[in-house]
């Protein structure tokens, strides 16, 4: 069932993690401090939303180079959902050419320090941390005829690369839920 962001108040500080990469190794949210932009992307293999966007967003990431910094998490429970274990992830991310690290959080609780609700789900935020966006890819969707282009997220990353306020009217994303293990799901 679709569900939509939780629109989480601009401006709120991203929330520290430190998570395995599925690639191996760690990653942090201080080892992207510099960037002038970074964008964490709540994620699934499973998801037809995800599927969807997912070669946009790898190409998207691709574009951007150096000047934004791009983690995707997997918050989904993988034992009920076998799809988004460690290795179909990595499968995922050679499939749809992402070049950024894809990090697993197994606990959930990442997903609900962000308040992630559905994959996708996307946060964007300034070099400070500081949230300047959450919202939809663009307005394509499995069964409409939009193409996948990123433009939604693509002006927001666009702003903030150029140093213009990002517009606070943003549209939600919708995605498939997240998959909360048992006694998990902080609704």
């Amino acid at each position: 069932m679709a569900a939509n962001s939780f629109m989480v108040p601009l401006g709120t500080p991203a929330p520290p993690f430190d998570l395995t990469a599925v690639s191996g190794g760690s990653v942090s949210l201080a080892d992207l401090k510099g960037s002038p932009a970074v964008l964490v992307a709540f994620l699934s293999n499973h998801c037809p939303y995800v599927r969807h966007i997912e070669h946009g967003l790898g190409e998207l990431a691709a574009g951007y180079g150096s000047r934004l910094s791009v983690v995707a998490i997997c918050s989904n429970d993988s034992v009920n959902y076998p799809d988004d274990d460690p290795t179909h992830l990595a499968e995922q991310a050679a499939r749809a050419g992402f070049t950024f690290p894809y990090l697993l959080d197994d606990t959930q609780e990442v997903a609900k320090a962000y308040r992630a609700a559905c994959t996708p789900d996307f946060f964007l935020y300034d070099a400070e941390f500081r949230l300047v966006y959450r919202g939809e890819f663009d307005g394509s969707r499995p069964r409409n005829s939009v193409p996948v282009t990123g433009s939604s997220l693509r002006a927001a990353i666009d702003a903030v690369l150029s140093g213009a306020p990002v517009p606070e009217d943003q549209v939600p994303s919708i995605g498939c839920g997240i998959k909360w293990k048992p006694g998990n799901d902080p609704t």
